[in-house]
């Protein structure tokens, strides 16, 4: 491998060093220091993996829910740093990939960032290159997948992409390893001064506009003399960059620079700031309503041409009819959502048919099986009894049944739902949604947090990380529990078959009770909008903001990878966090459910407690002790309701006292439930809680870990109680003036 050589002092300069401590980086040690650029499934990463090797190591960026990726590789004494920045179509800094992004680019100063272009692609790719090169000219852009270029035959001018960029381009194959040695030449160059670029800039815009940025530009040199691009910094504070402006009003946009002499700025004083923020909200009113589209207009189109002119002459243009012809039809007004409900309908239901089978066979082998083997080896040792029943009938068994509950559709669904995300779909049905989500003041991505819920909403909750402002992200995050996750389908599927179904004739049965089941999710649907449109309007007011939505293309998903990314990174980890807090859950159950005062249960007296409460709700006392001790999981709720009823009910079935339990079949189930006190009304009412309560601890857990507030997540943990109440509360009156 070629090495990065040169005098280290040409490359020291360069670097701010109090910049990239605060973007957590050490800068003593290193020679040298590339950031890697690029769209997702550009082949990154591989590039990533061709030059460090197994000298990587990941985390989270300082203060940020974003992975990064950092590696290193050395040759003839040269120590060179390599960042993989977060994959992204734009540096808008409106998602926090994006902020990292541009902030690295920006203020670490790297000494060559290097994008990597999917050459069969280009137009795409080059509106992310173009910006890049608005703040640095220290670029040198990788070429990558030219073999596939060829096959589907596009021909590019590479000499001549060179001169339009005004910076190295090397084109290359990355899984094979072809171009890495031309790549390392090329940054070398540029990071060492020995190539001068000369990148290329966006013309000017219209009059009107430019003026107006002539007008701020001054300004910002005035207040910030340090900022190494002014005319970027106007045009981001004119475009009410959230993420500049805090920078500028807490002086942090200075302290993030720093000049080549080592000298440290003091933050301008506060009136200075004020002055220049002032100026910036003045001047933008003299601007276009769209300006925001203007400028992502402008982009693009420099892209198209720049990319028009560097295919050669005489070879086939690839428009790529089968992307167009694919997006017209599932992009379009009339057949894009009844086919986005279609394929979301169609993973559903390969989720739940397919889960059932596996799903049985742990339950037969976990609960069945082991259970009682443990029983046999504990009486055989001799453990205690109390012992005994807190460990295999409280915690094993809690844990049991979140396992063969969770684990076969969440086995299921992420890799389907991720296989979907690699094609190139999820992007498009947030192209679908995003006029509603934006008509309730939220984002239009929320759509593809919202997808991603219905899996998990742990899993939703970590998605919303590609939302782009903070206000907007929160919104998602505490309306994510709406989606109807993987751990409520079975209670909702069990009482819509025994309680809906039995409503309709007996051929026709199956067919209520799953409308009603897509029903209830439709609801949550809506009932997310709602939240969304209150959320923006009272407590995160403000504005849903535009975004560009670059429509990757569409490529063949890539199975065995897809398999294993999302097994082992979305799958095993979430099971893994329910099983933490299902341990809890199930000692607690059996202790309250063995432990007596008055010769009474502690389990009994609650439920008698919680029962004026349940019924007016239209539930019981039952259903809600079963919801809270079931916090940790919803997997847990109705053998906890099972449980719970025979032991308070004084009915016949299950094992013993604490011992959850399902029963032997539908009909079995209903007589306990029917035994019980069960209506009509209690059924209603079960599937609408079931939708609208508190998240389940992991995705507590979680909503805390992404937002760092404890105020949100209590919020997010609050919201959906007092909706599930407030509804429970309207119908049950509402069925009973009816009734009457």
């Amino acid at each position: 491998m070629s090495s990065i050589v040169g005098d280290p002092c040409l490359s020291c300069s360069q670097h701010r060093a109090q910049s990239l401590v605060r973007l957590g980086l050490s800068p003593d040690r290193w020679d040298y220091l590339i950031a890697l650029a690029g769209n997702p499934n550009t082949g990154k990463s591989t590039v990533f993996n061709a030059l460090t090797g197994l000298r990587q190591h990941t985390g989270n960026w300082p203060g940020k829910t974003v992975v990064r990726a950092e590696g290193a590789f050395g040759h003839e004494g040269q120590r060179v740093k390599v960042v993989d920045l977060p994959g992204t179509y734009s540096l808008q800094a409106g998602s926090m990939d994006e902020e990292v992004a541009r902030d690295f680019v920006l203020f670490g100063r790297p000494d060559v960032t290097v994008v990597v272009v999917d050459a069969t692609r280009l137009e795409r790719n080059l509106n992310l290159v173009l910006q890049i090169l608005e703040i640095t000219d220290r670029v040198v852009v990788f070429l990558n997948l030219m073999d596939e270029a060829r096959r589907h035959g596009v021909a590019l001018d590479v000499p001549k992409l060179e001169r339009e960029l005004g910076v190295p381009v090397v084109p290359g194959v990355a899984r094979e390893g072809i171009g890495i040695d031309d790549l390392l030449v090329a940054t070398n160059e540029v990071a060492t001064g020995v190539r001068q670029t000369a990148p290329f800039r966006f013309d000017r815009h219209a009059d009107e506009i430019e003026d107006t940025i002539g007008d701020l530009v001054p300004i910002v040199e005035k207040v910030y003399p340090e900022v190494p691009n002014a005319r970027w910094v106007a045009l981001r504070l004119l475009n009410a960059d959230e993420a500049v402006q805090e920078a500028v009003l807490s002086g942090e946009l200075g302290q993030l620079s720093r000049d080549d002499s080592g000298e440290v700025h003091q933050p301008p004083i506060e009136t200075e700031r004020e002055e220049l923020l002032g100026a910036s909200v003045r001047l933008r009113w003299k601007l276009p309503s769209e300006f925001h589209d203007i400028l992502t207009r402008h982009a693009y189109d420099e892209a198209e041409k720049v990319a028009g002119r560097v295919q050669m002459q005489g070879i086939k243009k690839v428009g790529f009819a089968f992307d167009r012809k694919l997006d017209a039809l599932l992009t379009s007004p009339i057949f894009g959502f009844p086919l986005m409900l279609l394929i979301l309908a169609i993973v559903f239901w390969v989720t739940i048919e397919g889960a059932n089978v596996p799903s049985a066979m742990l339950a037969t082998l976990l609960i069945d099986t082991v259970h009682p083997w443990l029983k046999g080896l504990s009486a055989l040792i001799g453990v205690w009894g109390w012992l005994d029943g807190l460990l295999l009938d409280g915690v094993y068994l809690a844990t049991a049944w979140v396992v063969s509950v969770m684990l076969p559709p969440m086995a299921i669904f992420f890799p389907v739902f991720t296989l979907l995300e690699d094609f190139g779909y999820l992007p498009r049905v947030a192209f679908n949604l995003d006029s509603l989500f934006r008509a309730a003041g939220a984002h239009g991505k929320q759509a593809l947090t919202m997808c991603m819920g219905f899996g998990c909403n742990a899993a939703g909750v970590v998605a919303t990380r590609v939302i782009d402002s903070p206000r907007e992200r929160l919104i998602a995050i505490i309306t994510n529990n709406f989606s109807l996750c993987n751990g409520r389908w079975p209670t909702q599927i069990l009482i819509a078959t025994i309680f809906i179904g039995a409503l309709a004739p007996a051929n026709f049965g199956g067919l209520v009770s799953a409308a009603s089941v897509v029903g209830i999710a439709l609801l949550g649907i809506v009932t997310m909008f709602v939240a969304s449109w209150l959320l923006s309007r009272t407590v995160l007011r403000g504005e849903a903001t535009s975004f560009s939505l670059e429509l990757p293309p569409y490529r063949p998903p890539r199975v065995l990878q897809t398999l294993y990314t999302s097994i082992i990174d979305r799958t095993l980890i979430v099971l893994w966090r329910a099983v933490l807090f299902a341990v809890p859950a199930g000692a607690v159950i059996w202790l309250m459910s063995n432990v007596t005062l008055g010769g009474e249960s502690v389990a009994y007296h609650l439920v008698e407690w919680l029962n004026p409460v349940g019924l007016l709700l239209g539930l019981n006392g039952v259903i809600l002790l079963a919801y809270v001790v079931a916090i940790p999981a919803n997997e847990i709720v109705i053998p906890t309701v099972l449980m719970l009823t025979v032991l308070t009910g004084g009915l016949v079935g299950g094992t013993g006292p604490g011992i959850m339990f399902e029963a032997d079949s539908l009909g079995a189930t209903e007589a306990l439930l029917r035994g019980g006190g069960w209506t009509l009304l209690t059924a209603v009412n079960l599937m609408l809680f079931s939708l609208l309560h508190n998240p389940c601890s992991t995705t507590i857990y979680t909503i805390y870990k992404e937002t760092r507030s404890a105020k949100w997540t209590v919020v997010a943990t609050v919201l959906p109680v007092a909706m599930g109440v407030t509804v429970c509360f309207l119908v049950a009156q509402v069925w009973r003036i009816v009734a009457a």
